[in-house]
């Protein structure tokens, strides 16, 4: 497995890493506990360093998880958590005061079985909260070797600025694949500026750009992606487009719709590491084969002009989720 370093943090981590959300979170039934340690050691063994959790994600459980199945091998990889939400749910809303910081990092390194969080994550920005005391707090963590490294999820530019000023940020997380472009605008060129890492989540968007789903693909009531505009069988047809685009240079790279949407990310910048996520090992080994993926200057261009020609349809949250994304 290749190695990556975030930005300048100094904080190396496979090339790829591994999100654990949805072992236990959002996308219908959890997995058995006994099939998520599994597969997380599975990929482990195949490279992967850079684990994803947070405590929203169950909640809880998602964290107790990772605990268990890296606890033996813990000095060999890097673990990133996220605190920000009130009590631990997303429906109650943000809270990211200095004193509920410091309990959910308390309770995240009891569930995680270790004595430092590697890179600790703002969830989503706190309007309520000035971004300098939640930098702070974070700094005064990292003094006490509680935590190593201060991350965002989700925020602004200027939340951005604000946090660095305080404490470097040594990575942001957000959504960013071939077919949500939004970060290209301003948060790009802003993280090459500060020299601070991306770590773009639903790499795969969500699942669509495996060319796995179709319009007539339905997702249960407890599968999160029902609630998204995006997802709608009226939007999923009329992004079909991207996926044939995508289908035909696999097929003449002989490889997967997912390896070509990582392989692309990859090939954006070398500071980039996407955390997509699976439960199944096959699709593990799927994703992890991106890293051997070559796209030349031709392949990229390719790309970047059926991106160009193709308007992507449907809002990729609801309006009250957007809300609390800091832009």
């Amino acid at each position: 497995m290749h190695t990556r370093v975030l930005g300048n943090s100094g904080l190396e981590v496979s090339a790829l890493g591994l999100g654990c959300m949805g072992l236990t979170h959002a996308y219908g039934q959890p997995v058995a506990r006994a099939d998520g340690i599994a597969l997380i050691r599975a990929a482990h063994e195949r490279g992967v360093t850079f684990f994803d959790t947070a405590e929203v994600y169950g909640p809880y459980t998602n964290e107790d998880l990772l605990g268990e199945a890296l606890a033996p091998i813990r000095d060999q990889v890097v673990i990133a958590t996220k605190f920000g939400f009130r009590d631990a749910d997303g429906s109650k809303g943000v809270d990211s005061r200095p004193e509920n910081i410091r309990a959910v990092a308390e309770a995240s390194l009891k569930r995680l079985r270790t004595d430092r969080i590697d890179l600790l994550y703002q969830h989503r920005v706190d309007p309520e909260v000035p971004m300098e005391d939640v930098a702070g707090t974070v700094r005064e963590l990292i003094a006490e070797g509680k935590v190593k490294h201060f991350g965002l999820s989700e925020a602004g530019v200027d939340s951005i600025r604000r946090a660095h000023a305080v404490q470097p940020v040594a990575a942001l997380q957000s959504e960013y694949s071939l077919w949500w472009r939004e970060p290209e605008q301003e948060i790009l060129p802003l993280l090459e500026e500060l020299g601070i890492g991306f770590v773009p989540f639903s790499p795969l968007g969500r699942g669509f750009l495996t060319g796995a789903m179709d319009a007539t693909t339905h997702f249960d009531a407890s599968d999160f992606r029902s609630k998204l505009p995006r997802f709608s069988e009226e939007n999923r047809r009329a992004n079909a487009h991207l996926i044939e685009v995508i289908g035909t240079l696999a097929e003449r790279k002989h490889i997967s719709h997912a390896q070509i949407a990582l392989a692309w990310l990859l090939a954006r910048k070398p500071w980039i590491v996407p955390i997509p996520g699976t439960t199944k090992l096959h699709r593990l080994e799927e994703n992890l084969g991106a890293t051997d993926v070559q796209l030349d200057s031709a392949d990229m261009a390719v790309i970047q002009q059926a991106l160009d020609a193709i308007t992507v349809v449907g809002a990729r949250y609801p309006q009250q989720m957007q809300a609390v994304t800091g832009r």
